[in-house]
């Protein structure tokens, strides 16, 4: 991938007591993997759908589960994976000479449409990552509902992040930071192995803190839920308020039904709305604003910047020591203006970034806020479809379902 090529190493000889390190990473796939690697995740996709809509089979969708850790986790090694696939994405459409990969593609299309059609039983059954957490989380720690919020925050910020590293060739941060590739591999650095120890002890008393609090991808997938199709119920007919789901969800996704409050005036829904039109723009361009500002810190996460910083502080005495990267592209014969000019270049595309960036996520926040503003009534305890993951947990919990689960075995 020529967008994150940098000049590390001096040519290397081989004519001495070479040995090839050994890779960190999966070897390439075939082409024909890639294809059943599609295959299996689209069948997967499948069944979590039909287990969780048709069946409501909490225990089918568990042993569905357990396969897709055991294939796209520890046999893939958690590659292709979703939610690292929106950084390539992110890449093709910044970078025209950028070829993706089928797999890539498909990895990232089909749970979305799938999602679309029927709500979040990637999540459910076939993401490893999700699959990790739900296998160890053994009790249930309610946050306060204003401590998930901030926290819920955390995945946009993550994602445009991502996808702003990607886009400008800096650096996958997704995959670099993956909390749980080093289970999955069996492998890793000492920072990568404290991360997935912390994931994995945070998820045995916090239900998916992963999936909740910084997952990237569930945003585009939470985005695809509302607008689902058909999507989980915790009934399967009418909701009797009986009161036994209401706090049984492991990711605070089940919906109480609102009181009954006085009828908003005219003159109130009026003021509403102008405060709203007035802070859209206002969050939008202050957002921009704001994140631009910070050109100088994030552009420093892509090599030639970090490369170029490192140059002038060898020339001006700041340090004494120098790197291999330096010491590389000094042997080359380039010039440091041409690499402080490459530099500044980069650090104004992450300027321009900046203000994306900072406009989605002042988008993010006005929409968080219009949410509060606005009391949408509910008579009966139903999913958020945003945040619902199609688990099945609270199935069982419903007195409905122990009804229609007894006429099923009775062949009523």
């Amino acid at each position: 991938m020529t967008s994150f090529a940098q000049d590390r190493f001096p040519k290397p000889e081989f004519e001495t007591d070479y040995q090839q390190p050994l890779t960190t990473t999966p070897e390439p796939r075939s082409q024909a993997w890639e294809y059943v690697d599609v295959f299996l995740l689209v069948t997967a996709l499948s069944l979590a759908s039909y287990f969780a809509l048709k069946t409501r089979s909490r225990r089918s969708l568990f042993i569905l589960m357990i396969f897709s850790l055991a294939y796209f986790g520890f046999i893939r090694r958690g590659c292709v994976c979703s939610v690292g696939a929106t950084q390539n994405i992110a890449l093709a459409l910044a970078d025209s000479s950028y070829l993706l990969p089928v797999a890539v593609v498909a990895f990232f299309i089909f749970p979305l449409i799938f999602t679309l059609f029927f709500g979040r039983t990637f999540c459910a059954a076939v993401c490893p990552l999700g699959a990790v957490q739900d296998i160890i989380s053994y009790k249930k720690t309610k946050l306060p509902a204003w401590l998930s919020q901030v926290l819920g925050l955390l995945p946009y910020l993550y994602l445009g992040l991502a996808v702003l590293f990607a886009a400008s060739g800096s650096a996958f941060i997704i995959c670099q930071y993956d909390p749980f590739v080093s289970i999955f591999r069996l492998s890793g650095n000492f920072t990568l192995i404290l991360i997935s120890g912390v994931f994995l002890v945070m998820s045995v008393f916090v239900a998916r803190p992963y999936c909740r609090f910084l997952c990237p991808y569930g945003v585009l997938l939470g985005w695809m839920s509302r607008l689902s199709r058909r999507h989980v119920t915790i009934t399967p007919d009418d909701c009797v308020q009986c009161r036994l789901c209401e706090d049984v969800c492991p990711v605070d996704a089940i919906l109480k039904p609102t009181p009954e409050k006085a009828p908003e005036t005219r003159a109130q829904g009026t003021r509403r709305l102008a405060i709203m039109l007035i802070l859209l723009p206002a969050m939008i361009i202050a957002g921009g604003w704001a994140v631009s500002r910070l050109d100088g810190i994030l552009s420093r996460v892509h090599p030639r910047v970090r490369l170029a910083e490192q140059i002038l502080k060898e020339d001006a005495g700041i340090v004494r020591e120098t790197t291999v990267e330096s010491r590389t592209y000094r042997s080359q014969g380039k010039t440091v203006e041409d690499l402080i000019q490459e530099a500044m270049t980069i650090r104004k595309d992450y300027q321009k970034g900046g203000w994306y960036l900072g406009g989605f996520l002042g988008l993010v926040f006005f929409g968080k806020l219009y949410g509060l503003s606005v009391r949408r009534k509910r008579t009966d305890y139903v999913p958020d479809r945003s945040s619902c993951l199609s688990c099945g947990r609270c199935f069982l919990y419903c007195p409905k379902e122990r009804v229609r689960l007894k006429n099923k075995t009775e062949g009523r």
